[in-house]
């Protein structure tokens, strides 16, 4: 497996990746599939910003994905980013979203970033258990704040800090 860059190529791949996370779990809090169009539009917002998407690969099989991107769209929180990390339904409990977390911590210290934070359904406890794995603290939870499948769903806000400096201006991810 090799974590890398993903194109345009890869995002039949990661459109299926996320539409089954949308349609089988509770991993996003969406109930209606995305198109690839879509998918075009946030890969280029992503381009645009300089955040990365990453996708795990064997081959030219797509194992899973992962990206960042703004926490609040305000100028105080630039320096924080929140992630997403998808796994193919096939290729769970094979390392492939701690390799795609690890990938991520390392991008966002190289761009200067301060604080990484993932908004996790309270059930989803493998999420839970790797972020704890890869340094991750609880910060906060809110009960009942989203709904799916006919039930409401608790957030559980994780964050690592990727820095100790002290907080400069006019630095951006």
């Amino acid at each position: 497996m090799m974590i890398r860059d993903a194109d345009r190529d890869d995002l039949v791949a990661i459109l299926a990746i996320y539409n089954h996370a949308v349609l089988h779990t509770t991993a996003v809090w969406n109930e209606t599939p995305g198109t690839i169009g879509e998918r075009h539009q946030w890969f280029d917002a992503k381009q645009q910003r300089g955040f990365p998407v990453l996708v795990a690969v064997e081959g030219d099989k797509v194992l899973g994905f992962a990206s960042y991107g703004d926490f609040r769209p305000f100028p105080g929180y630039s320096q924080s980013v929140e992630h997403s990390i998808y796994v193919a339904p096939d290729a769970h409990r094979r390392g492939i979203g701690r390799a795609l977390l690890g990938a991520l911590i390392a991008r966002g210290r190289a761009a200067g970033l301060h604080a990484m934070i993932g908004g996790i359904d309270a059930s989803n406890d493998g999420s839970i258990a790797l972020h704890q794995a890869m340094g991750f603290t609880q910060v906060g939870r809110m009960p009942q704040v989203g709904h799916k499948f006919g039930r409401w769903l608790d957030l559980v806000f994780m964050q690592k800090l990727l820095s100790d400096s002290p907080a400069s201006v006019n630095k951006t991810p």
